[in-house]
């Protein structure tokens, strides 16, 4: 398998703050990765420099074979797929929910004067009906609810045919339902073999859907571990991470961490 991503001693420095500290990690094609870790851990600063939005302060960060810092990011850009809050905040209320998706071809939020071939509007109509939101096409995205919100700007993502898709915290915000609903959607795209690599970041356990193979789990800046979700993901480890006892269980293709509690007298 060839490296889809590939960091090497990447740190990242605020003023005096270091955000990332010698981050290396491989990312092959194929593989579905979560990225775990509590607030502050970096997860969002890595997941910039994965969407090639930002730089490394020192260290290499290889993306689709790129370098950044000697590739034109305009050009990079395209072939990775980006879901975030920071971006669906961008996206105008009154913009029709097909038009939110479609937008993405041009790479940008709110439609203009662009010109859209044919290959497009069926593209983006496929896109909402895989992701069950094909009945809300024609409505305003500021009508939908958060979970309707979170399955179109990933129908968004997913516009120009990504060779890597991107997913900074897709859950955040929404209710149970909506979130298992979500979780259903991204086990789906995770087990299809025709979908690009996945990362998605998270500080929940619950939210990781079935079919994601790899994790990787940071603390404080740096790799706390890294490889397959059921070598990676254990109580050890979560503790470490998380700076508190915690006990992990895994049932039905799911996850679940809770603090561990002493037992009984």
């Amino acid at each position: 398998m060839s490296a889809v991503l590939d960091l090497k001693g990447v740190t990242v420095r605020r003023g005096k703050s270091t955000i990332l500290d010698g981050v290396d990690w491989q990312v092959n094609e194929g593989e579905r990765w979560v990225v775990l870790g509590p607030n502050g851990a970096g997860k969002t600063t890595l997941l910039q420099i994965l969407a090639a939005r930002s730089h490394p302060t020192s260290g290499t960060a290889d993306l689709l074979g790129e370098r950044l810092g000697r590739v034109d990011v305009f050009e990079l850009r395209p072939r990775i797929g980006f879901s975030s809050a920071a971006l669906a905040d961008r996206i105008p209320g009154h913009e029709r929910v097909r038009d939110v998706v479609l937008t993405a071809a041009y790479g940008v939020t709110g439609r203009w004067q662009e010109d859209y071939e044919e290959f497009d509007e069926q593209r983006a109509t496929d896109l909402l009906a895989a992701f069950d939101v094909a009945d809300l096409s024609e409505r305003h995205y500021g009508t939908l609810s958060e979970g309707e919100r979170k399955r179109v700007q990933i129908a968004r993502a997913l516009m120009t045919d990504p060779e890597m898709l991107l997913l900074d915290e897709p859950a955040a915000g929404l209710d149970l339902a909506g979130r298992e609903e979500l979780v259903g959607a991204l086990s789906e795209l995770a087990t299809d073999e025709a979908s690009p690599v996945l990362v998605l970041v998270t500080h929940h356990v619950e939210e990781i859907p079935p079919g994601f193979t790899h994790l990787l789990l940071l603390g404080q800046g740096t790799v706390q571990a890294a490889g397959p979700i059921a070598e990676v993901l254990t109580a050890d480890n979560l503790s470490a991470a998380f700076g508190i006892p915690l006990m992990v269980a895994h049932g039905g293709g799911r996850w679940l961490a809770r603090a561990a509690r002493p037992a009984a007298r």
